[in-house]
């Protein structure tokens, strides 16, 4: 049976900066289709610990402005600059999906566990958009811890935390490749030894 996926498939993921997203977005049919690659990921317990939120259309322009109330709050100093920038997050890429984690009281699996599995999310929804044709951006930034934005304007409950706001359109360029780690220097093995008294000893070499 042949590969569906190529591990070079998934070397061609690059993140394409908001400001080069524009229309059009994922139609209906290409959007579920990309949400279900989004929710194939790992998941201890089989909790579902995420949802997504959807802010197009619209909604783009009413979370921006209340971005932006929000941050002249915060920072009453806060340039023009600055506003503009957060303003353009959210009205410029025809469509943000919101990954939200759920994370309330769970007796067998720990919040961290599930939060991961929220962020693996974010990171299949990338390779879904591009696999579509599509360019995308990770984004979190202050907007994706402050309570007030997140409960206030996205509707957060309080044991949800926003994992990353997925900005997906159309690239209006070629994103550059960036440096990558040397994967050789990433690796370590662990070697264990036994000890004098007959317990392993580990060392990392």
């Amino acid at each position: 049976m042949p590969p569906m996926l190529t591990l070079d498939a998934l070397d061609t993921r690059l993140s394409v900066p908001t400001r080069q997203l524009a229309a059009p977005g994922p139609g209906e049919a290409q959007l579920l289709r990309m949400l279900r690659t989004a929710a194939r990921v790992p998941d201890h317990g089989k909790r579902v610990p995420f949802r997504f939120l959807r802010i197009a259309g619209d909604a783009r322009r009413a979370v921006a402005d209340a971005a932006e109330a929000r941050l002249r709050e915060r920072d009453p100093d806060a340039g023009d600059a600055v506003i503009q920038k957060l303003r353009t997050r959210f009205t410029t890429p025809p469509l943000t999906l919101a990954v939200i984690a759920r994370l309330g009281f769970d007796e067998e699996i720990p919040a961290s566990e599930r939060a991961a599995t929220a962020s693996c999310a974010c990171l299949m929804l990338l390779q879904a958009a591009q696999a579509e044709g599509f360019g995308a951006q990770w984004l979190t930034g202050w907007p994706a811890y402050d309570r007030p934005f997140l409960e206030g304007t996205l509707g957060l409950s309080p044991d949800e935390q926003l994992a990353g706001a997925i900005a997906i359109g159309t690239p209006l360029v070629q994103a550059p490749e960036r440096d990558r780690p040397e994967v050789t220097a990433l690796l370590t093995d662990l070697r264990l030894e036994a000890g004098g008294d007959g317990t392993a000893g580990g060392r990392i070499g």
